[in-house]
């Protein structure tokens, strides 16, 4: 390890023993107390990645055990948890049908990587764009969108989208470091920050939200509700980046002799393969099934995930065998996610976060604010808190559970409070402002195509914009569909 992650790693076990020593506050159980002391130990992992996600993970799961277990229940102060019941509450993010979802997203993911089907999609569309500047930069906003309906994850369309964008500018005799491959660059990564909002399914933070969401209201988004209530959103940013990147950097471009290289790439890919066309079937047949869902069938998003899981994997009519795909997942990323899931329902149950919401938020008089200003306020907080954090999927974590407290101490009929909770996991997607904020930022930085002093200039304004649009649209837009 590096002396700063051994650092890190000590400064996280004393600021948990630091809470878990400190006097116990009237107003707050034991237990509460020790499940706020293991969320502190789990964000400095998270911000300093001391140790890897999996890895920390492994050891928020081990405290929440050990230290619930140890702790005089809530009802009857005499009697603990026990570690067997706190284990069984630390691990059960795993059985949340959230997981399930993001882990067949993952090998719809797969699918797309080993048929090479996402490729063929984003050059066909690159090659009907046209190879002006403007009109690549619509290319590749509009790939993002493709993508993210049939990729749920960033860092997959980021590996997607890269090197082709490396191969136009390549294609203009030009350098990695150009300014069309900057301009490029960082139009990609932050559409896919975009549209990580815009649909449900693009991100697992997503998930995170919603396991919360059904875990607390006992109530599901569909697919549909998400697109209505966010994608509105996402199309005005998504207009505004074009504006804002072809205003910010303007290339010089050299003559190109071989203005067809990126048909030339479609056609060396040859003909689509029976593979590919069976899973554009099971894509279509997917994004079909869950834009209806609650419409004309009564199927949620994630049975129909799995059963598009069992498919691919059945011999003769799927894609690929278990042996082929099981080495593609990443699987620390569900482990991660189920925990996330986990330690912010052990924060709810436990009163934790219903404590640090009325000694932080409601400290600050928030409950008496406005419904805008109230948004307005969270939503900066939010972006601010994310400058730490490399994981929209830990922040999630952290985070939303605050929220759903701050909510639950409100009067219920002042406005629809799991409205506020899904606008604040929008923010949580942000991640326009530094390469370290979202990984798929890190994959654009990481070919050395922009600076990060590049990236902050187009990072503020859509930043400031995003921001702006998240206030008008929760004055308006948000209110008069009953999101609000």
């Amino acid at each position: 390890m590096k002396k700063k992650d051994v650092i890190a790693l000590i400064s996280a076990f004393v600021v948990l023993l630091i809470i878990l020593l400190l006097p116990n506050p009237e107003t707050l159980p034991v237990v509460g107390q020790r499940a706020l002391a293991v969320l502190a130990f789990a964000v400095i992992l998270w911000v300093t990645e001391a140790v890897t996600y999996p890895v920390s993970a492994v050891m928020i799961v081990s405290l929440l055990a050990v230290f619930i277990g140890l702790s005089p229940t809530i009802e009857d102060p005499s009697v603990t948890y026990g570690t067997s019941q706190a284990l069984q509450t630390a691990v059960g993010g795993f059985s949340s049908t959230a997981v399930l979802l993001v882990g067949g997203a993952l090998v719809l993911a797969a699918a797309m990587e080993i048929t090479g089907l996402h490729r063929r999609i984003a050059l066909y569309i690159l090659s009907k764009v046209g190879i002006k500047p403007g009109r690549l930069v619509i290319g590749t906003i509009f790939v993002s969108f493709v993508l993210a309906l049939f990729m749920p994850s960033a860092t997959a369309r980021a590996g997607t989208l890269v090197p082709i964008l490396l191969g136009i500018v390549a294609a203009f005799g030009l350098s990695r470091e150009s300014r069309l491959s900057a301009l490029l660059m960082i139009t990609a990564v932050q559409s896919i920050s975009i549209w990580n909002i815009g649909i449900k399914t693009a991100a697992a933070q997503n998930m995170v939200a919603l396991g919360f969401i059904e875990a607390e209201y006992d109530m599901t988004i569909t697919w549909m509700e998400w697109f209505i209530y966010a994608a509105p959103w996402a199309v005005l940013m998504s207009i505004l980046l074009y504006f804002v990147m072809t205003r910010l950097i303007k290339p010089d471009l050299p003559s190109l002799s071989e203005t067809n290289s990126l048909q030339k790439q479609l056609d060396e890919l040859g003909k689509m393969s029976g593979k590919e066309k069976r899973l554009i079937t099971i894509a279509v047949a997917l994004l079909v099934l869950w834009s209806t869902e609650g419409i004309f069938h009564p199927f949620d998003s994630t049975t129909v995930m799995i059963v598009a899981v069992a498919v691919m994997l059945t011999p003769g009519i799927g894609i690929f065998s278990w042996k082929e795909v099981q080495t593609k997942i990443p699987w620390g990323t569900l482990v991660v996610f189920a925990t996330g899931i986990s330690l912010g329902v052990v924060l709810l149950n436990t009163e934790g976060a219903s404590w640090l919401s009325a000694n932080s938020f409601e400290l600050m008089g928030i409950n008496d604010m406005p419904l805008i200003a109230m948004v307005a306020l969270l939503a900066l907080f939010n972006i601010l808190i994310h400058l730490g954090f490399a994981s929209a999927t830990s922040l999630a974590s952290a985070f939303i559970p605050i929220v759903i407290a701050l909510v639950a101490g409100m009067e219920p009929t002042a406005f629809n409070g799991i409205g506020l909770v899904l606008i604040m996991q929008f923010v949580i997607s942000f991640g326009f402002l530094l390469p370290v904020n979202a990984p798929q930022n890190m994959v654009g930085y990481g070919t050395g195509a922009f600076t990060v002093k590049e990236f902050l200039k187009s990072g503020i304004p859509l930043t400031v914009i995003g921001y702006a649009l998240i206030v008008l649209f929760s004055a308006t837009y948000w209110q008069w569909i009953g999101l609000l």
